[in-house]
């Protein structure tokens, strides 16, 4: 099995936590001067891109782009769960769930075998 298959969305995970902080954050402490918060979610972010591009270079080995992306959004989504209740306290509702299951259906069907490259 080629370590491409794990190691992809290993890194999508990691990368996606670097992100998730970056983006949402702040929210947390929204005293600190936007300037400041801006400034600090780009240094997190850049740690994020140096996950993020090897994960797609290496996982295009074994993934086509569009399943790159669809595996990457259901793992921001994962993450971002997990971050909404640990960090920001924030619990999700039905209808957040039911989108969330819509987009794993989306997974399945991305993985489904398709015609060749």
């Amino acid at each position: 099995m080629n370590r491409n298959v794990w190691l992809a969305p290993l890194l999508l995970v990691i990368s996606n936590v670097f992100m998730t902080y970056a983006w949402y954050g702040h929210l947390k402490d929204k005293g600190v001067p936007l300037w400041r918060a801006i400034l600090a979610s780009w240094a997190v972010a850049f740690l994020e891109y140096c996950l993020m591009v090897p994960a797609n270079r290496w996982g295009s080995a074994v993934y086509e782009p569009y399943q790159l992306k669809i595996i990457q959004e259901v793992i921001t989504l994962l993450v971002f769960i997990g971050f909404a209740m640990a960090y920001l306290g924030v619990r999700p509702q039905w209808n957040h769930l039911a989108a969330f299951g819509c987009i794993l259906a989306a997974v399945l069907f991305t993985l489904l075998p398709g015609r060749a490259r």
